[in-house]
């Protein structure tokens, strides 16, 4: 009997945890061609933004199809965040760039944010998740 119970309860924990969170449909566009992968890194603070894969909340690397890719994230507390994304052509996990430091991979954040000397300010790039879900789509640069 108490192992019914336990189920669930744990069924009613989980399904209540899917009402108090909110979901992205991501879209990335502009990528130079369909080689390596899209790297993605979703903040939820100014710490660690944008490049700092382990203070990320979340991280993934999508690959390509006709040079833009989508995925869904779920199960994100409501709350503020930045995406800082970039196309990772030969897959070696980081951003190349050229001798003074300019990328020359395609780079992009939420609200499409321009980047001038570096990377534009985490303010610049916050949304507000709520319990519902949220289409964003992010132009490579």
């Amino acid at each position: 009997m108490s192992s019914i119970l336990l189920n669930i309860l744990s069924i009613v924990l989980y399904l209540s945890f899917l009402q108090h969170s909110g979901e992205i449909d991501l879209q990335v566009h502009g990528a130079k061609s369909d080689k390596g992968v899209v790297r993605i890194l979703i903040f939820d603070s100014k710490k660690g933004y944008p490049d700092q894969v382990q203070l990320a909340v979340r991280s993934f690397s999508v690959p390509l199809s006709e040079r833009k890719c989508k995925i869904k994230i779920s199960g994100l507390k409501p709350g503020k965040y930045s995406i800082a994304v970039f196309h990772d052509e030969d897959e070696n996990g980081s951003i190349n760039t050229n001798p003074f430091g300019y990328p020359i991979e395609k780079y992009g954040f939420s609200n499409n944010a321009k980047a001038y000397f570096g990377p534009p300010d985490y303010e610049k790039t916050v949304f507000e998740l709520k319990d519902n879900r949220k289409a964003i789509v992010i132009n490579l640069r």
